[in-house]
């Protein structure tokens, strides 16, 4: 259940679309919606009041009225990740950066998605209508199913949630056609298993089993299925962790072809 939403806000155009779908996720979700912003220590009185004037009137104009709005001195990564745990946050909104900028460049971005402890949702694109569609990667870990988990608890009833599983098979695989159906009973039972747990009102669920690589194959169905969310279960926990599984992640989340959520 979402009860407290926190949007990093770093006063460019993008994170005024972030804060539109925060916005449309906290009347969704009837949960508290807080606007972080974290300034440069060396900033003058004055450069203070007029950043504190710009988030206002962004919080004015797409928040609702019970906002909350925080102005904090620091490092960005540092005091976005020391709120969650403050604020007792369950979502941590972001806009998508385009360009590097001091709140997010490169791998402060990286830094903040391999610690944080709550759902991640990057959002890229105008519309704050509630999602319609979201396309999941699904595989048998822990992450994935806290993946399918959170998605199922953010999108409407109305929305169609996809799992898609990646089967690469071991080479010289003898027959794939047989390995493909045993894939597939594994995942729906997967599945089955896992929907015991969800919302009985949650997004309707399909899911589909296909051979290839997980990059390749899941760009396919994102262009072929043009997903309003891409949901991604996220293994990354320290530099070792990230070398080996956290390409995926860190390659959506800097060229994201949708909003992208990334679940722990």
């Amino acid at each position: 259940m979402i009860k407290h939403i926190l949007i990093a806000h770093d006063l460019r155009s993008t994170a005024d679309l972030a804060l539109r779908r925060a916005a449309q996720l906290a009347l969704q979700h009837g949960a508290r919606l807080t606007l972080l912003h974290v300034a440069n220590p060396q900033l003058s009185t004055r450069e203070l009041e007029v950043v504190q004037q710009a988030l206002e009137t962004s919080l004015s104009q797409y928040a609702p009225p019970d906002s909350t709005l925080m102005l904090l001195l620091g490092r960005p990564a540092e005091v976005v990740l020391e709120q969650l745990q403050h604020l007792e946050v369950d979502l941590l909104v972001l806009g998508a950066q385009r360009q590097r900028h001091p709140l997010f460049p490169g791998t402060t971005l990286d830094g903040i998605a391999r610690h944080c402890s709550i759902p991640l949702l990057l959002v890229t694109h105008e519309d704050d209508r509630p999602y319609p569609s979201a396309l999941l990667a699904l595989d048998f870990s822990i992450w994935a199913c806290n993946a399918l988990s959170s998605a199922c608890h953010l999108l409407p009833p109305s929305a169609e949630l996809h799992a898609l599983n990646v089967f690469q098979p071991d080479k010289g695989h003898g027959d794939l056609e047989k390995a493909l159906y045993i894939q597939r009973q594994l995942i729906g039972k997967l599945l089955h298993d896992e929907t015991q747990q969800l919302p009985k009102q949650g997004p309707r669920l399909s899911h589909a089993v296909l051979p290839g690589s997980m990059p390749q194959t899941l760009q396919e169905q994102i262009e072929q299925r043009a997903p309003a969310l891409l949901v991604l279960g996220n293994r990354c926990r320290g530099a070792l962790a990230s070398a080996l599984q956290g390409d995926l992640v860190q390659h959506f989340l800097h060229k994201a072809p949708c909003d992208v959520l990334v679940v722990l």
